[in-house]
């Protein structure tokens, strides 16, 4: 697919070319509107802004007893949650619009996270295709299906770090990488917003969660944060900034706190960070009943100093909870907070509003004939199977088992082998599960037209203790030639509080796979997971692993293709594969240790930053990721071996594919700074390119380095380049690779 060209006629097909109730009325500029709008409301009007309440659907904690219908009726509401279709919005935008004295529309937000029904990838999978295209054009499509059901705000880019697999949310986030999670981030707002929000086939959207909460501790969903403020700039804000950079219109808010201060209620992260260092002017919205959440962290006695740290915090919007709603008035009138700091979320609130086009036509989403020809259309569907094929990540291949061939008998077994449900992910919108999501054995029947070349059986459950059809499987895998076993998790068993201290297969399936190795067929192991598992015993005993996520609505054909070499993998890991839970957290980029073990060629080992028990080493590097083909690095050149504070130099690598087909390559860089005033990473990404290469074809891949890329936060909390020697690694993943050296001179 030539993501370019589908993404600028996506992006051309602006609000111009869709009719909707009735025609957008001319209105004065945002900078005049807004302000006379305002001068017209009374204290009430304006904390309604503030005020997000659920309709029905899904939820993550606590309705608080709030009858969302009647608030609208009293005009106690400026946005609903969880509210979709043109039908249902409109119904309630209509009665909105008849209880509002200044007729301020409401704004409708939904978890739109990785598609709305056409369902890519979960984001974790998404993000090993190391694609930014294909990322960008998964938001806008999302997007574009969205806004035609009436939904004009989705909660993400999840741009969460998180080095943790224990922690469900990875699955929603890019990984453990700053600057891969960065791209990432950049491209996924560009893909919801587009050119102008004021198309009506873009959606706003909002970065979360601010800040850190993927350093949860233990990685146990909620949990505290505590670390280093030069940690927190370094590795966890540089995604948030980005896509303050690139425009976001909203943030929310993490539940965790950080150094003992729940972000909902931090004025160091909201107010001097978000708003005044970085100049963010969209609007701050919690997460679900984060406000209320202050009171159980032990930093407000009740719902009225919740209310009031959040306001001086600088949350402009409370999401469920009703604290604004209940206590901002009388707040207001004991002098905690200050009509300044209302007027500035309820100025923020209306001119996303404004940036929507609600003012303009407040029925400019609700379009059935558009919402019935967007959804699930077929351009849409190819793009959610050419994304779900680049999101597969081979992690073992021995004697070239994969991919299959049509003539061989493969039983196909395993829990999840004609799954539908789980497959396209969680949180997964509007998604459907049954009967339009491929599984699969619908993708292999798609291909293999003589069935009797295969044979499909579950065996076992992902999690029941239950093999009454174990031994049907095995004696129809007896007369196959290859094995191949579809495993994973639930989708409900990664994702928001889905933490798991056994991050091994679940269930029985483990047991499954060592009965059908006592038949001595070869296995090809495929997985559906949210997150990293520990799979040191399966990559002991399979022949074959291929990592499919969760791939979304097209997943069963992208499976299907990738097995029978119709699409060749090209995924590389956006998170690090431990040998065991006891190695976690784990990642690439770690810092070194005054003791650091150097592996086998250390001839003293005890007294070293080591386990007795395992190999420090991961079972699976960052980055790592096979093909059908094989790739030769050779001939990494620089073009000058100093580069000065505002010079540059250029990294030049030869690729070559020295296989049989014809593949893409994931080209990556990482720079490590020798010394430092404070102590650096081992290696950190800085670069990466991924190239279509045809079998014996040779490509030059060339990277530009400058002091930017060499930035960090130096002994006195500078942002600043250092002058002196740096290492440079050009590889297929984090742990190999072409090395250089060159000098950052004053």
């Amino acid at each position: 697919m030539k993501y370019n060209s589908v993404l600028l006629l996506l992006l051309a097909c602006s609000f111009s070319v869709y009719a909707q109730k009735g025609k957008d009325k001319k209105i004065k500029p945002r900078d005049e509107f807004v302000p006379e709008l305002m001068a017209k409301m009374t204290i009430d009007e304006k904390i309604a802004q503030l005020v997000q309440y659920t309709a029905d659907g899904t939820v993550t904690g606590p309705k608080a007893g709030i009858n969302y219908i009647e608030e609208i009726k009293k005009g106690n509401v400026g946005s609903i949650l969880n509210a979709t279709s043109v039908k249902y919005t409109q119904e309630l935008q209509e009665l909105n619009l008849k209880n509002s004295r200044l007729k301020i529309p409401l704004i409708f937000g939904y978890d739109v996270i990785h598609g709305y029904k056409t369902i890519f990838p979960i984001t974790l999978g998404e993000t090993a295709s190391w694609d930014l295209e294909a990322a960008e054009l998964s938001a806008r499509i999302a997007a574009e299906e969205a806004a035609a059901s009436g939904v004009h705000w989705t909660f993400a880019p999840m741009v969460d770090i998180s080095r943790d697999p224990r922690w469900g949310r990875v699955s929603e986030g890019a990984g453990e990488d700053t600057y891969l999670g960065t791209q990432m981030a950049i491209a996924r707002v560009k893909g919801f917003q587009g050119n102008n929000l004021m198309d009506n086939n873009t959606v706003l959207a909002c970065t979360k969660h601010f800040a850190a909460y993927g350093a949860a501790e233990a990685g146990r969903d909620y949990n505290t944060v505590d670390m280093s403020e030069r940690t927190l700039r370094e590795v966890y804000l540089p995604p948030f900034k980005a896509t303050v950079d690139a425009g976001v219109g909203t943030f929310m808010t993490s539940f965790n706190e950080i150094s003992g201060v729940p972000a909902t209620g931090s004025k160091f992260l909201l107010r001097d960070i978000l708003k005044g260092e970085w100049g963010f002017n969209g609007f701050v919205v919690t997460d679900y009943t984060a406000i209320n959440e202050l009171i159980p962290h032990g930093v407000a006695k009740d719902s009225a100093q919740a209310g009031e740290l959040a306001m001086r915090a600088g949350v402009d919007m409370d999401m469920v909870g009703g604290i604004y709603m209940r206590n901002l008035k009388n707040l207001l009138k004991e002098g905690k907070v200050t009509e300044t700091q209302i007027n500035d979320a309820c100025r923020r609130v209306l001119e996303a509003k404004y940036d929507l086009g609600l003012f303009h036509n407040p029925y400019r989403y609700n379009d059935k004939k558009r919402e019935k020809q967007v959804i699930n259309k077929k351009e849409y569907l190819d793009a959610a199977l050419n994304i779900a094929n680049k999101s597969m990540v081979l992690l073992k291949n021995d004697n070239n088992v994969l991919p299959l061939r049509k003539e061989q008998k493969i039983a196909f077994v395993g829990p999840l082998v004609s799954d539908e449900w789980n497959i396209i992910g969680s949180w997964a919108a509007s998604g459907d599960r049954y009967g339009y999501a491929v599984s699969v054995e619908e993708g292999i029947n798609k291909i293999i037209t003589d069935k009797n070349k295969v044979s499909f059986d579950k065996g076992v459950e992902i999690l029941k203790d239950d093999r009454s059809k174990m031994q049907a499987a095995i004696e129809n895998a007896r007369k196959a030639d290859v094995i191949v076993a579809v495993m994973g998790e639930f989708e409900n068993m990664s994702g928001e509080a889905a933490s798991r201290t056994n991050i091994d297969l679940p269930g029985i399936q483990k047991e499954f796979l060592a009965e059908l190795k006592k038949l001595n067929k070869p296995i090809v192991l495929v997985l559906m997971n949210g997150r990293p598992l520990n799979l040191t015993w399966e990559n002991d005993n399979m022949n074959a692993i291929l990592e499919a996520w969760f791939p979304g609505t097209m997943g069963g054909d992208a499976i299907a293709q990738t097995l029978y070499g119709i699409n060749v993998p090209s995924g590389k890991l956006p998170m690090t594969f431990p040998r065991n839970v006891g190695q976690v957290p784990i990642y690439y980029n770690h810092k070194n240790t005054g003791r650091p073990y150097l592996g086998a060629t250390d001839p003293e080992q005890k007294y070293k930053s080591r386990y007795i028990d395992v190999d420090n080493s991961p079972l699976f590097p960052f980055g790592y990721g096979l093909s059908y083909t094989t790739f030769k690095y050779s001939n990494l050149k620089l073009s000058s071996n100093t580069m000065s504070m505002n010079g540059s130099i250029e990294v030049s690598v030869d690729i070559t594919n020295t296989g049989d087909y014809n593949a893409e390559e994931v080209v990556q860089l990482y720079i490590q700074d020798k010394v430092g005033s404070v102590t650096r990473p081992v290696k950190e990404l800085k670069g990466f390119k991924k190239v279509m290469i045809k079998k014996g074809e040779k490509k030059t891949v060339t990277f530009t380095v400058t002091p930017e890329n060499l930035k960090f936060y130096n002994i006195d909390m500078i942002f600043t380049a250092e002058p002196g020697d740096f290492e440079i690694t050009v590889g297929s993943n984090s742990a190999n690779g072409l090395q250089g050296e060159f000098m950052l001179v004053k």
